[in-house]
């Protein structure tokens, strides 16, 4: 296992290498500059502070300086946030934004996966074509709809909630993890679902059933731990785009997350803070496939990593 991880990592490099290459051209193709501003600046000042940035060099020069840095753990100053650099915003934001997601997906797996089971077993009966439409409607209904609603019914015409901040307590998280985990919540009942009568239908749960077993006992000994596979492997890449995803549920509820200050970086071209981001990401959304990959073999002892 330890071997298999190692293996991993050295072949997620490249992977990663990829990433910070395109968002490093990508995002100085956008028209403008990181000085650039409605008040004229002196062109002697300009040209100092792209001569402090290296930004007066060739891209394949400040790409070298990028990647230099990038090696020795140092993302770089912000453009824009004075004072600050990349690693102090990256840290400062992502324990909200982790709080915020993870919050969201433990919401979603308490409701997802028994309303998945709840419809396996009551499979072409009205409850299950009531789950499935909710899940449908949860799929389809993005999240920067759903959160407007949810904060103009809620917190502007009920007063129950507050619509932005972090502040309040459990109150000001409501809102946004409802928000974030309601697509997820449609994803984890219809893979649930799928799975259960997958599950179902094998031949040794046939058999546990013609043995007399009781159902509660034939699923939670035989059907759950098959059943809950696929929504294993699913769990890390949803995880990692549920955390990276936040970002427009961070700026509609006014959230200090990593996401907003990834919005506010794009608009301002902040091409460090940006960058940044990306990077930090890229190698969380790698963690976290290896992750569920080394879980998915502790949970099903016939898959082998030698």
């Amino acid at each position: 296992m330890f071997r298999y991880i190692i293996r991993r990592l050295f072949g997620a490099l490249p992977t990663l290498l990829v990433i910070i290459t395109l968002a490093f051209f990508l995002i100085r193709l956008a028209p403008g500059g990181p000085f650039d501003s409605e008040r004229q600046v002196p062109a002697e000042i300009t040209a100092n502070l792209e001569r402090a940035y290296h930004l007066d060099q060739p891209l394949p020069v400040q790409y070298g300086y990028y990647l230099w840095n990038m090696v020795q753990g140092d993302f770089g100053p912000s453009f824009k946030y004075k004072d600050h650099s990349v690693s102090e915003l990256i840290a400062q934001g992502f324990p909200v934004s982790l709080q915020l997601g993870l919050s969201a997906m433990l919401l979603a797996l308490l409701i997802g996966i028994p309303a998945g089971m709840l419809a396996a077993l009551k499979q072409n009966q009205p409850l299950d074509h009531a789950v499935m439409a909710l899940a449908m409607t949860g799929i389809t209904i993005p999240n920067f709809v759903m959160a407007p609603l949810l904060a103009l019914v809620f917190g502007v015409f009920l007063h129950w909630l507050p619509v932005a901040g972090w502040n309040d307590g459990w109150k000001s998280a409501v809102l946004p993890v409802i928000a974030l985990a309601l697509p997820q919540i449609a994803y984890a009942a219809r893979m649930m679902r799928a799975s259960m009568l997958e599950t179902l239908g094998s031949p040794h749960i046939r058999t546990a059933f013609a043995k007399g077993l009781p159902l509660r006992l034939v699923l939670w000994r035989h059907v759950l731990k098959g059943a809950l596979l696929p929504v294993i492997s699913w769990l890390g890449p949803a995880t990692a785009a549920i955390i990276t995803g936040s970002v427009v549920i961070e700026q509609i509820f006014s959230i200090p997350g990593i996401g907003r200050h990834f919005v506010q970086g794009a608009l301002n071209r902040d091409y460090t803070l940006v960058m940044g981001v990306v990077v930090f990401y890229g190698a969380l959304i790698i963690l976290m496939n290896l992750l569920v990959d080394v879980i998915y073999g502790l949970v099903d002892p016939r898959v082998r990593y030698e």
